[in-house]
């Protein structure tokens, strides 16, 4: 652990100063947020938080036996009209606390049992999560940390983590600019999405798991299927096999439900219907050589943990 805190406090000298002209996603707003303002995101300079908890929702190689331990942090800095925690990341649910109180969470978390911490949607508040995992470090927390982010990163930014990040977990949402700049709030997001998954990979290499296949370091993306074939999904798996992996982790996820703003943005206004699903796992296909053991999906070594549940 003594080279995670080294890098947690590199890590920490380096982003804080990002806070005083906000560049640490791809907005780059420039707003003071050490002295008060609030760019794009409308999030302080401290960390806010909604809740934590042992999470068992997640891929069972984040769970284990004692769940995950996620933290969910408050805002985003995407503006996604179908987000599936609309209250948490838009309607700005949480309370903001001290970096005392956060590291106080994670040790929390740890003496819980969980099988990791869970930093859910961090891009925007990670100098003040940095601030608290310095403490926690400290205080001899010793938990993979994982990146569950929205994909909408700045290498720069993804850069200064290496060391401090065990499991990076993004979303790879949409592939069109335009789909992304209607549904997502940000034209360049495939772009974005793209550069950070790359650097994730440089930094974690392919998901690697303990003996009881839960996960101690490594790329996992998630890409969820949207109606209307909106995600583009058949173009996201084949850049991460040509320009990522051939062993990439994957979880393709059908789950979707109209959520926050999905109603104004037919066909968002609607469930995933199952002929859809079918559809996506024939691109899946496509992308590649398909076969099915009795655990996951495996296509060109791309490993799709399938959370369909029959939906």
């Amino acid at each position: 652990m003594r080279d995670k805190l080294s890098a947690a406090r590199r890590a920490l000298s380096v982003l804080r100063e990002h806070l005083s002209r906000c560049r640490l996603c791809p907005w780059e707003c420039g707003v003071d947020r050490a002295a008060g303002e609030r760019g794009r995101c409308g999030l302080p300079a401290g960390p806010v938080v909604s809740g934590y908890e042992p999470h068992f929702g997640e891929e069972a190689c984040l769970v284990g036996k004692g769940g995950s331990g996620a933290v969910f942090f408050t805002g985003c800095n995407l503006f996604c009209v179908f987000c599936q925690t609309w209250e948490i990341s838009r309607e700005g649910r949480g309370r903001e606390i001290g970096a005392a109180e956060l590291a106080g969470i994670f040790l929390e978390l740890q003496e819980q049992g969980c099988e990791n911490l869970n930093l859910i949607t961090p891009t925007p508040q990670i100098p003040a999560i940095l601030e608290a995992l310095v403490l926690a470090l400290e205080k001899g927390f010793s938990l993979p940390v994982v990146y569950n982010t929205g994909g909408y990163e700045r290498v720069e930014v993804l850069r200064e983590l290496a060391g401090v990040v065990d499991i990076y977990l993004p979303d790879f949402k949409v592939w069109d600019p335009e789909v992304a700049e209607r549904i997502l709030g940000a034209r360049d997001y495939p772009e974005r999405a793209r550069e950070a998954i790359r650097e994730m990979y440089r930094q974690v290499g392919n998901l690697v798991c303990d003996e009881r296949g839960v996960a101690r370091r490594g790329l996992l993306v998630r890409h969820l299927i949207l109606p209307g074939g909106l995600a583009g999904t058949y173009e996201i798996m084949r850049f991460l096999v040509k320009e990522v992996s051939k062993e990439v982790t994957v979880n393709l996820m059908g789950h979707y439900h109209p959520e926050g703003e999905a109603h104004h943005y037919p066909p968002l206004d609607r469930p995933l219907w199952i002929r859809e699903w079918q559809k996506a796992l024939f691109e899946v296909k496509k992308a590649g050589i398909f076969k099915i053991d009795q655990t996951h999906w495996k296509l060109l070594g791309i490993i799709l943990l399938d959370n369909s549940s029959g939906r």
